[in-house]
This record gives C-alpha cells, structure tokens and sequence, in this order.
C-alpha cells in the first residue's frame, strides 16, 4: 500500500495530439470530487505551452520541441510532491505526460513504468498518420525515437525497456494497418488476449511482480483511459471495441498498489468533450477512488 499520502498534479497537456479536449480531465475528475473521495492535497496547475500547428521538421513530431521543454517542468512538479513525502496523482493531458512523470524518477534512481494502456503507443514518426506523440509516448520513454524525446536531459531511456510492461493494450490491427515498430523482446507485454486467457488477477500479478524485481526502486502507473471497454468510456479521441471491465481494471490497481512498490500514477485521455452524460467520467472517478481510497495510508 501507499505509504504517503496522496497529492494531485494538474498536467493538462494535450501537445501529443492534434486535438483538443483532454485537457479538460483534471477539472472533471476533481468536479467529480476525486480529491476529497482518496484524501488528497491540490499541489499544482501547470501552465502548457501553446500548441503548434504543423509537424516538427526535424522529428516529424507535432510540438516535439514544446514537449522536450515542458516534461522536465512536470519532473519538478513530481519532485516537489515526492519531496514533500507524497505520492503524485498526475491528472493528464494526453499520453506525453509519462516523460516528465518519468524524468522525475529517472533523476532519483532506476525505476520501472506499468502501462495500462488500450494501444501499444509504439509508433515512430514516420509510421504515424499525424505525427501525435500520444501514440508513441511508450517508444520514446523507453528510448525508441527521436533523441529529442528519447534523451531528455541526457539520461534516456527514461525507463529501460526491461523494466516496463505494457499491459492490456488491444490495437493489433491499427499497429498492423499503419506500421508501428513491435514492442522490443526485453519489454513485457501482456495484451488484453493475455489478460483474458489467465484471468485479470494473475495477469495483473505477473506485471507486479516483474516491476518489483529487487533491482528496481519502485514502479510508476500510466493509466489510459482507453484502456477500460468502450462500452463504459466511449470518451475517448480513438475508440476500440472491447476493453477492461471497471472491475478488471480496479482489481490491477489494487494489485499494483498493495506491492508497496508503487511511486505514483497518471490518469490520461479520458475526453470531458465527448461524454455528453457524463457517464464515462463518473465511471472512471469511481474506479479511481474506490483503489486509491481502499489504498490511502
């Protein structure tokens, strides 16, 4: 379990997409009274850049140069909370998020990065139809692209491949159609066929134990989303059919943050915009608080 209490960075950033609306997660969650269900201080707002309308002509990337700038701000944000004793709720933003979430551990030791998530996020530039970062936030945070992204301060990969585990993803087709690079052997993945064929408990434990190995610090959760069956979140930029149940998604929270290990957690993509009853978000919020409040200290 957590041993700090929790503290809630605002990291509304959507320079990883062509569109716009995820930066209006945070105010929704916390509309939704997410801060006061797990107990948690409000530490910051960040300021985002303004966002460019055309790809980076060097890294074929859209805002690459804004979003280098702008994730060391956010390790300083995480810092500042984990210096405070706390454990960082980061309420993205779009997925571009996890490199100043993973900056700030990357400054602290060698960490490792849960990623549930509903798409591999392993495109590279030139596989990807408009350039967005959010799809492949998972490449370059273990050290794949662009050495803008890749090697922020000099200390790429932010996590090393072997210490990541892309969990649940179900984009198969969309990697296929467009090109994306596979996930490199050394990286777990267990998508969601593998999380249906054990069951999501054992599935979820696998990925634990594989980020509690001794040599790690600790382990970071990237929650998309997208992840959760569509079904449940239609409110979401890309959509897929099929997904994680609510329940399957907050029995690998419970999982991850009874290992003790666990550092902090991000929450991305989820689109205010498009949930005109506001079902999806009050689903998510309930999901979150429920594991995070079953986990407070």
């Amino acid at each position: 379990m957590p041993t700090h209490p929790y503290a809630i960075l605002e990291a509304p950033s959507t320079l990883g997409l062509a569109t716009a609306g995820v930066e209006r997660l945070p105010d929704q969650l916390l509309d939704l009274g997410l801060a006061e269900r797990i107990q948690a201080r409000h530490a910051e707002r960040l300021a985002v850049p303004a966002k460019e309308p055309t790809l980076d002509p060097e890294t074929g990337i859209l805002n690459a140069r804004a979003i280098a700038a702008w994730s060391p701000k956010l390790a300083d944000a995480v810092e500042a909370v984990l210096a405070a004793g706390e454990f960082p709720v980061v309420l993205g933003g779009d997925c571009t998020i996890v490199l100043g979430s993973m900056l700030a551990f990357r400054r602290r030791g060698r960490y490792g990065l849960f990623f549930i998530d509903g798409n591999a996020d392993f495109f590279q530039p030139e596989a990807e139809p408009n350039g967005e970062g959010a799809s492949m936030d998972l490449a370059l945070v273990t050290g794949y692209g662009p050495s803008h992204l890749t090697d922020i301060e000099s200390r790429g990969p932010l996590v090393r491949p072997e210490d990541a585990v892309a969990f649940a993803y179900r984009d198969h087709k969309d990697q296929e159609e467009y090109g994306s690079q596979p996930l490199p052997n050394e990286l777990k993945a267990i998508d969601l066929p593998a999380v249906r064929a054990v069951g999501i408990e054992a599935a979820a434990r696998e990925a634990v134990d594989h980020l509690t190995r001794e040599e790690l610090d600790g382990f970071f959760i990237h929650l998309d989303a997208d992840c959760l069956d569509d079904a449940i979140m239609p409110a979401v930029d890309f959509r897929m059919p099929g997904g994680l149940s609510s329940d399957e998604l907050g029995t690998a929270l419970r999982v991850a943050l009874a290992s003790g290990k666990a550092v902090g957690i991000e929450i991305t993509i989820y689109n205010p915009r498009l949930d005109e009853d506001g079902s999806a978000g009050r689903d998510l919020a309930d999901v979150l608080a429920t594991a995070l409040g079953t986990a407070a200290p």
